[in-house]
């Protein structure tokens, strides 16, 4: 994961630049999922619900954005807190090419990851251009931690 750029505060997590390959999406959803679980008061289903749906974008980018590509660019990871309104706002996005479009038939096996990222978050939408796609989830009544664990 060189060249990344990391933030671990209460209210934003950043983590950009990263390789979109499989093994650095899952190490980014290790670390998500911990400044998650150290910030924030979510019982388990919800906890579980937010990171499941940013690791399907996180594993769309590493799959599919640069799969016309030689090799992978960058994927980034941008969280933010909102206080005042209780809303988790979870960015995931890249610079490679969409791959799918709706219109598209899909497997049995394949496609369920937009559908999903849908029914886990209050919010969902995909903005796709020649310059990359970018995944947009939003969760309400997210509740910060009293105290973070150290």
């Amino acid at each position: 994961m060189a060249d990344s750029k990391h933030s671990d505060s209460e209210t934003r997590f950043a983590n950009t630049n990263v390789l979109a390959d499989p093994a650095c999406a899952a190490r980014l959803r290790q670390e998500f999922s911990g400044w998650l679980n150290r910030y924030f008061t979510l019982d388990p289903i919800r906890a579980s619900d937010v990171v499941l749906a940013v690791n399907e974008a996180l594993a769309n980018a590493a799959e599919f954005a640069y799969s016309a590509f030689d090799k992978p660019g960058a994927m980034h990871l941008l969280a933010d807190y909102e206080p005042g309104t209780a809303v988790l706002k979870v960015t995931v996005a890249d610079e490679g090419s969409w791959r799918i479009t709706d219109g598209e038939k899909k497997t049995n096996t394949r496609g369920r990851g937009i559908p999903l990222m849908r029914a886990l978050a209050d919010r969902a939408t995909i903005d796709s251009s020649p310059g990359g796609t970018k995944v947009c989830l939003e969760w309400n009544h997210v509740t910060a931690a009293q105290q973070a664990v150290t």
